[in-house]
C-alpha cells in the first residue's frame, strides 16, 4: 500500500495519541503516505484529514486525548455514510484505514473492509471491554487516575470518620471498578458482573470492620449499576455514618497516559501498519497473554469475555 490512513473514533482513551505516533512513524518509514484523519469516520465521509509526517506527531506521545480528536457518526452507519467514506477514499488514494477505537469502531471498521477498503483496529478505550482482548489502550491510565482520586478522597473520609461511595466509569463491565477498589483498599466493590444484596454486602461489610475498629471506609462503585447517591444517602439513614457521594466522571478518560499504555499503543499502531502493508484488512489488534496478536473482526466481534471471579472474591477477603 502507498497511502494509508489513521482514525481515532469514540471515546478518547490515553495513549491513543502514542498509536496514532507508531502508526505514523512506521508508515513513514516504509515509505508510506500517512493520513490523519479528523473527528472519526466523520473526518472520513468529508474529507477533513490532512498528510502527517514524521514531525507531525512529535512530542504527542505523552498527551493524552487524541490529536485527530473523536467524534460519533450515526451517518456513517448509514449505505450512504459508507459510500460517501468510500468515495473519499478513491479522491485521495487511501488504500487502507487504521481504526483506533473500541467495538462500535471496529464494526465500522468491518463494514468498510467487505465494501473494499482494508481496516484494522486497535482496541482503545479505559473500559477494557473489548472481548478479543486482555488489555486495551488507556485502561491502566484509567485505573491509576481513580486510585490517585480515591487516595484523595480517603484523607477527607478519614479525617471526618465517613463513608464515601465512589462511582467509576466502565460502561457495562467492572474492570476499572474491581482492580482500582483492590489497589484502593474499598471495604465493598460493586461490578455488573456480580450479583449483590446492599444490606448484606455493603451494611454488613461495614458493621463488621467497625468491630474491629474501622471508622472510615469506601465503596467503589461501577457505572454500570451507579445510583451512589441513593446508596449514600441509605448508609447514612441505616448506620449513622456520615456518608458522601462522589461520581469521578470524565477525568478518567483524560490525563498523560502511563509506560504501559504507551508502550501497548506504539506494538499495537505497529502490528496494524505490518499488516496492511501486506494488503491484509478486517482485523483486529489485541493483547493476549501479553503477547501483541491480531483476529479477524467477525470473530473478533463474536467473541466474549468474562471477569476473574477469582480476583473479586480475592479482593472482598482482604478488605476487611
Amino acid at each position: 500500500m502507498k497511502t494509508i490512513g489513521v482514525l481515532t473514533s469514540g471515546g478518547d482513551a490515553p495513549g491513543m495519541n502514542a498509536a496514532v505516533r507508531a502508526v505514523v512513524r512506521l508508515g513513514c518509514e516504509k515509505g508510506m503516505r500517512v493520513m490523519g484523519i479528523k473527528r472519526g469516520y466523520n473526518g472520513l465521509m468529508y474529507g477533513d484529514m490532512y498528510e502527517m509526517n514524521l514531525r507531525s506527531v512529535s512530542n504527542i506521545i505523552n498527551r493524552g486525548g487524541t490529536v485527530l480528536y473523536s467524534a460519533r457518526s450515526p451517518e456513517f452507519k448509514t449505505e450512504e455514510g459508507m459510500q460517501k467514506a468510500i468515495e473519499v477514499c478513491k479522491q485521495v488514494g487511501m488504500e487502507g484505514v487504521v481504526v483506533i477505537g473500541g467495538d462500535g469502531s471496529f464494526r465500522g471498521a468491518r463494514d468498510l473492509s467487505l465494501r473494499g477498503i482494508p481496516c484494522v483496529g486497535i482496541p482503545g478505550t479505559i473500559d477494557n471491554d473489548i472481548a478479543c482482548c486482555d488489555y486495551t489502550i488507556g485502561y491502566d491510565t484509567a485505573m491509576n487516575t481513580v486510585m490517585q482520586m480515591v487516595d484523595r478522597l480517603r484523607d477527607t473520609t478519614e479525617s471526618h470518620d465517613r463513608c464515601s461511595v465512589v462511582e467509576v466509569m466502565g460502561r457495562r463491565a467492572g474492570y476499572i471498578a474491581l482492580n482500582a477498589g483492590i489497589a484502593c483498599g474499598a471495604t465493598t466493590i460493586l461490578i455488573p458482573e456480580v450479583d449483590f444484596d446492599f444490606e448484606r454486602d455493603v451494611i454488613d461489610r461495614m458493621r463488621r470492620t467497625q468491630k474491629t475498629g474501622k471508622r472510615h471506609f469506601i465503596i467503589i462503585v461501577a457505572e454500570g449499576i451507579g445510583g451512589v447517591s441513593e446508596m449514600a444517602a441509605r448508609i447514612e439513614e441505616v448506620t449513622g455514618i456520615e456518608s458522601r457521594a462522589t461520581v469521578l466522571g470524565h477525568v478518567q478518560r483524560g490525563g498523560c497516559p502511563t509506560v504501559r499504555d504507551r508502550v501497548v499503543a506504539s506494538k499495537m499502531g505497529c502490528r496494524a501498519v505490518d499488516l496492511l502493508e501486506q494488503g491484509i484488512g478486517n482485523r483486529v489488534i489485541a493483547m493476549t497473554k501479553d503477547e501483541i496478536v491480531d483476529y479477524d473482526i467477525f470473530e473478533a466481534l463474536n467473541m466474549t469475555k468474562s471477569i476473574d471471579l477469582n480476583l473479586y472474591k480475592l479482593a472482598h477477603e482482604i478488605s476487611i
